[in-house]
């Protein structure tokens, strides 16, 4: 099981998976706004989306669960 983490404090825009789907290595899963900028979270192995640990229009911290693959 691993987690995808933002890689800075920001906001959610977009919420690009689901639970239960697949995903590879590389692929987008969240958008963030931060500074004014849109930043696409990736997914840094592949694996199944089990739990999805944030909304469109969270705001999230630095280095904050956003996703959980198993």
């Amino acid at each position: 099981m691993s987690e995808i983490t933002a890689p800075m404090g920001g906001k959610v825009i977009e919420v690009k998976v689901q639970p239960g789907a697949s995903v590879n290595e590389g692929d987008e899963v969240v958008i963030l706004e931060a500074m004014k900028m849109e930043l696409p979270v990736v997914a840094t192995e592949s694996g199944t989306v089990k739990e999805i640990k944030c909304n469109k229009g969270d705001a999230v911290e630095a280095e904050g669960v956003l996703i959980v693959l198993e």
